[in-house]
């Protein structure tokens, strides 16, 4: 079967050839052509497009993501979506541009696993050839055998390109942890992966004052942003808030107590919300309120649990934070019926 060619409409028209059954996104990131996206399981919306003429198959997408109108009207999901014909489709305005940096695959050997919490563990991998990427990105691993995809942020700042560094925790019976990568994944094994994913990233061109908020592992992409930062600014002010439940639940401490003693403007806050005797107890959210009274002038990052994310957007904003400088990310379970996850 040939490909066919999907143009994407505007005052800087661009066309890609889509392979049978090749998703829409996929297809674009490859050719360095960015369409917005962030989950990559259809369930966060972003990568919405309108599709103008052509034939476009999509499986059922839930009202919540795509409503009836929009359906009725030719919106589909890039990243669930594959062109059965040439088409033409339209990205919605004010979708802006973004990391562009090409989606490849990638091959990788297992560097380390080392356990760093309870049911958490970090991965180091080295990859064949070094991986452009921004800040607060993600891939998609291939668990072997059964060809599931789960999605991991890097930890590891851009500069640090050829040996990537994952946070991972167990999810109890999951294909990718308690079944693979806690179970027996070792030093040596090579991985396949592809990336980069996302539009979660480090804004580089402003230069205000950042809160970054981190629930679990939701650490790892505020690790990669803050220290991308630093490299740019080592005087940065970086406020960077990590909420766990319990002591045996933290990780990273050691690292970024070294870190505070090297940059002046940063200021690291390890949060407990159910042990007291280290670090503050509470919620992140609740502990910026306690220590800010205005963050105007500052810009958020938030990443963890759909909970901690919003309750952290909600806080901000009651500090007077506004809207556009507030970037997240959410971390949810992976679907148990499909390959793909979001980040975790």
């Amino acid at each position: 079967m040939s490909s066919h060619t999907v143009e994407v409409t505007g005052p800087d028209p661009r066309s890609v050839a889509c392979a049978p059954g090749q998703r829409l996104l996929d297809a674009f990131l490859r050719s360095g052509v960015y369409l917005p996206n962030s989950c990559n399981q259809g369930t966060c919306g972003t990568c919405k497009v309108k599709v103008l003429s052509g034939n476009v198959e999509q499986p059922a997408v839930s009202e919540t993501v795509l409503g009836a109108d929009e359906q009725a009207d030719g919106f589909v999901l890039a990243c669930q979506s594959s062109p059965t014909s040439d088409a033409r489709i339209e990205v919605p305005r004010g979708a802006g541009s973004g990391p562009g940096h090409p989606l490849r695959d990638l091959s990788g050997v297992v560097h380390e696993v080392r356990e760093i919490a309870d049911d958490t563990l970090e991965l180091t991998v080295g990859i064949d050839e070094p991986l452009d990427f921004s800040a607060g990105q993600y891939i998609e691993v291939t668990v072997p055998g059964i060809g599931h995809i789960r999605q991991y942020s890097m930890a590891n700042p851009p500069s640090s390109a050829d040996r990537l560094e994952f946070h991972v925790r167990r999810v109890p019976d999951g294909v990718a942890t308690d079944r693979w990568i806690f179970d027996s994944l070792d030093q040596g094994h090579r991985i396949e992966m592809r990336g980069p994913w996302g539009d979660f990233v480090h804004d580089t061109e402003a230069d205000a004052p950042m809160i970054l908020l981190a629930g679990g592992t939701g650490l790892a992409p505020l690790k990669s942003i803050a220290r991308h930062a630093l490299e740019l600014d080592p005087e940065r002010e970086i406020h960077l808030y990590h909420g766990v439940r319990h002591r045996s639940d933290l990780y990273d401490v050691e690292f970024w107590e070294t870190l505070t003693e090297r940059h002046p403007g940063l200021r690291y806050t390890p949060c407990l919300s159910r042990d007291d005797g280290f670090g503050r107890h509470g919620y992140v959210g609740d502990v910026v309120l306690a220590d800010f009274d205005s963050l105007r002038g500052y810009s958020a990052y938030l990443c963890g649990p759909p909970a901690m994310v919003d309750a952290g957007v909600k806080a901000c904003k009651r500090r007077r934070m506004p809207g556009r400088n507030i970037h997240r990310e959410k971390y949810t379970p992976a679907p148990t019926s499909a390959p793909d996850m979001v980040p975790a």
